[in-house]
């Protein structure tokens, strides 16, 4: 996928593809914890968040079903540089009547728009180079009122050989697979995602083991 070139059905399976992962790893429950807090914090108005690099925009429905079970006033918004993603992510979040606003945004070289209470990205960290993710969570941390969660994939033996397998077993397209074993590669490891967040200044940012294979790194903003 970071190669690009992909056709728009192309990218439209791989994006498929990746919101089955997301389903079957409950990766919702990383996020939703954050949430939560974020609205104990902020009571009495909507919590509004910013899924960075948006991708097909499952997490973002994911969210909006949850946070309408649970009757937490919530505003989601997603951005990404790919606009096939930015009409399936629409397309998908109508077909289920969720309001959720999508727009276009290189987070890997534009500024992040303010008035965002937690700033989150799903898997997107890895796609980065050292010093575009220190930018990236530089910027975050400067924009989001409360919180930046970052979830991202772990780099190990073990993560490796996860995908590797997780992805065949799920009967994923070729660029799934190789995207999953590639963004293993290209990952951070736990200290790695500290370090990150101690150079762009995030001196308080814990960063967490999750399952499976998976950390979340975590910033809060003062009270």
């Amino acid at each position: 996928m970071d190669s690009g070139g992909l056709s728009d059905s192309e990218l439209t399976k791989t994006l498929d593809g990746l919101s089955l992962v997301n389903s079957i790893t409950m990766s919702l429950r990383i996020i939703w914890p954050d949430v939560v807090a974020t609205a104990r914090r902020h009571p009495g108005r909507p919590v509004r968040i910013l899924d960075v690099a948006a991708g097909g925009g499952d997490m973002l429905v994911r969210l909006h079903r949850r946070a309408k079970r649970r009757n937490l006033p919530i505003e989601l918004y997603g951005c990404d540089v790919s606009p096939v993603a930015l009409a399936h992510a629409s397309a998908a979040a109508e077909a289920v009547r969720a309001s959720i606003g999508f727009f276009r945004h290189d987070a890997s070289r534009d500024p992040l728009p303010e008035g965002y209470d937690m700033i989150m990205s799903s898997l997107f960290l890895h796609h980065l180079e050292e010093k575009e993710a220190i930018e990236f969570l530089r910027e975050a941390a400067a924009r989001a009122r409360d919180r930046v969660v970052i979830h991202d994939l772990v780099r190990s033996r073990s993560s490796f050989w996860f995908a590797k397998l997780g992805t065949s077993v799920l009967l994923l397209n070729k660029i799934c697979r190789e995207d999953g074993e590639r963004s293993v590669e290209g990952a951070f490891t736990r200290g790695e995602a500290a370090a990150l967040a101690v150079r762009a200044g995030l001196n308080d940012a814990h960063v967490e083991a999750r399952f499976p294979f998976r950390f979340l790194l975590r910033w809060v903003r003062p009270a």
